[in-house]
C-alpha cells in the first residue's frame, strides 16, 4: 500500500463494539490510521475543512441516527467522504443517504475486499479534494500578491514566495529594508494571507510618535493614569489581539519600551498604564527596520534579547536599484493606479521615458517611483532627466490657463501631503481661495494624502 496513506485517517462510528474492533483491525492491517468511536459527537469533533480522512458510519445507532451524523459532518465540509454502513439490506435508506451526500453505502456482510476498495477510493478522492483546494488557494493568493508586490525579477519573485510561506507560519519576525522599499506592504501581505486575516492589522510607526506618547499608544491607559487621561484607552497591542501588530522603524523605540515589549512577547500579556489587571493577548508582531538591528544590538542601541525574540524569522526587501528591470512594469502599474485615483484617461507611456527611468538611481525606492508616476499622470515634470510635462498648445487661452492652474495646485497639494494650510501658503493665496479653486478643478485633498 502507498505509504502516503499513512497520513490519512479512517474514522469508524458504530455503537457495536465488536464491529468497531473488527473494522479497525482490518483497516490497520491495510496501513490506515483507523480509529473508532461509539459516540458520534466525539467523531464529528475530529472533522474540519483540512481533515484528511474518510468516515465509515453505521446507519442505525441509539445515540444518534446515521443520517443525522452524515448531515452534521457535511455541514463541516461537504466534501468529506462518508461511507454509510448497515447490517441490513435497506435500499430506501441507502438511496436517501446518497441523496444527502454520502460517498457510498455498504452492507456489513459485503466482501471485506470490496469494503477496503471503497475506502481506498474514498480516501484518494479526499486527498485530491485537499490538493485541489491548496492549489486553488495558492493560485488565488499568488494572483493577489502579484498585484501588491509587483515585478518579475528573481529578487521580487523570491520575496513573494517567502512572504506567502511565512504568512502561514505564526511567528514574530523582522522585515529589513531601506526607506520606501515597501515594508508595510509586505507586512500587510503577511497578515492578509495568514490565518489571522479576519482579525485586525494594527500599524504603528515608532519613529513618528514622541517618546511621551508612544507608551500610551502601545499599552493603553486607565482613566486617571496621568494628567489628561480622562477615560480608559485601549492601546495598539490590545486592539491587535487576534491579529497582527506591525511596528515600523522599531529601531526608534525608546529603551524603556523595548523592555516592556520584550515582556509582552515572552508572556503574551500586558498591563495598561495606571492599571493592575493582567490582560491576555494573542498577537503576531512584525517589526520593520531600515537599519541592521543585529548591528544595533552589537552597538548597544537596541536590546539584544528583544532582537532575538523578534528575529524568529526575517525578510529582506531588495532596493529598487537592485531590481531595475522591474521599473517599467512598476511605473506602468503606478500610473494606472493614479489614473483611477485622479480620474484621468490612460495615455501611452513613452518608451524613452521608461528607458530613462531604468538608468537613474532611486534613493527613495518604490515610494519615489510611485510619486514620479503620480506626477507624470498629472502632467507635471518628474525630474530634470525625465522632463515629460505636456507642451501642447491646443485649446483656447482660458483652457490653457485653467489647465496650468490645476496642475500648479495639484503639484502643491502633492508636495504638502494634501494639507490645505501649507498648500495655500506655498501658493501665496488665502485658504478660502484655495478651496474655491480646488472645487472648480475637481481636486480633493484626500487624493493627495500619502498613507
Amino acid at each position: 500500500m502507498n505509504s502516503a496513506l499513512a497520513d490519512g485517517q479512517v474514522i469508524i462510528i458504530d455503537d457495536e463494539e465488536i464491529v468497531r474492533e473488527s473494522m479497525t483491525q482490518t483497516l490497520q492491517l491495510e496501513g490506515y490510521d483507523a480509529i473508532a468511536f461509539e459516540n458520534p459527537l466525539s467523531a464529528i469533533a475530529q472533522c474540519s475543512m483540512s481533515w484528511q480522512g474518510v468516515i465509515i458510519c453505521d446507519v442505525r445507532m441509539d445515540i444518534m441516527g446515521g443520517l443525522e451524523v452524515l448531515q452534521k459532518i457535511l455541514e463541516i465540509d461537504s466534501e468529506i467522504p462518508v461511507i454509510m454502513f448497515s447490517g441490513h439490506s435497506d435500499i430506501a435508506i441507502a438511496i436517501q443517504a446518497i441523496r444527502l451526500g454520502a460517498y457510498d453505502f455498504l452492507e456489513k456482510t459485503d466482501d471485506p475486499q470490496h469494503q477496503i476498495n471503497t475506502v481506498q477510493r474514498a480516501w484518494k478522492k479526499r486527498q485530491l479534494v485537499l490538493e485541489n483546494r491548496c492549489l486553488r488557494q495558492a493560485i488565488e493568493g499568488q494572483h493577489e500578491i502579484d498585484n501588491r508586490l509587483v515585478g518579475q525579477t528573481p529578487a521580487i519573485v523570491r520575496l513573494r514566495e517567502t512572504t506567502l510561506q511565512l504568512a502561514q507560519v505564526d511567528v514574530d519576525l523582522i522585515i529589513n529594508g531601506a526607506t520606501g522599499t515597501g515594508k508595510e506592504v509586505v507586512a500587510k501581505c503577511l497578515h492578509d494571507f495568514s490565518p489571522r486575516a479576519e482579525k485586525p492589522f494594527v500599524a504603528l510607526n515608532c519613529g513618528a510618535v514622541t517618546e511621551s506618547v508612544i507608551e500610551s499608544e502601545l499599552f493603553g491607559h486607565e482613566a486617571g493614569a496621568f494628567t489628561g487621561a480622562n477615560k480608559k484607552r485601549i492601546g495598539k497591542i490590545e486592539y491587535a489581539s487576534g491579529g497582527t501588530l506591525f511596528l515600523d522603524e522599531i529601531e526608534s523605540m525608546p529603551a524603556s519600551l523595548q523592555v516592556r515589549l520584550l515582556r509582552v512577547l515572552q508572556e503574551r500579556t500586558l498591563q495598561r498604564l495606571g492599571g493592575n489587571a493582567t490582560i491576555d493577548i494573542d498577537i503576531r508582531v512584525i517589526a520593520a527596520s531600515k537599519v541592521n538591528l543585529r548591528d544595533s544590538a552589537d552597538q548597544g542601541t537596541f536590546r539584544e534579547d528583544l532582537y532575538y525574540r523578534l528575529n524568529v524569522a526575517s525578510i529582506e526587501i531588495p532596493s529598487l536599484d537592485q531590481r531595475k528591470e522591474d521599473i517599467p512594469v512598476l511605473f506602468s502599474h503606478f500610473v494606472e493606479q493614479a489614473n483611477q485615483r485622479f480620474g484621468r484617461d490612460s495615455r501611452p507611456i513613452p518608451e524613452q521615458l521608461l528607458r530613462q527611468l531604468r538608468t537613474q538611481n532611486w534613493p527613495g525606492n518604490v515610494r519615489e517611483l510611485r510619486n514620479a508616476a503620480e506626477r507624470w499622470t498629472l502632467g507635471l515634470s518628474i525630474g530634470a532627466d525625465t522632463d515629460t510635462a505636456p507642451t501642447s498648445n491646443d485649446g483656447s487661452l482660458d483652457e490653457l490657463v485653467d489647465s496650468y492652474e490645476r496642475e500648479l495646485i495639484a503639484a502643491a497639494l502633492m508636495a504638502n501631503n494634501g494639507q490645505a494650510e501649507l498648500t495655500a501658503e506655498a501658493l501665496g493665496i488665502p485658504r478660502k481661495k484655495l478651496y474655491l479653486r480646488m472645487k472648480k478643478h475637481g481636486l480633493e485633498r484626500n487624493d493627495f494624502i500619502k498613507n
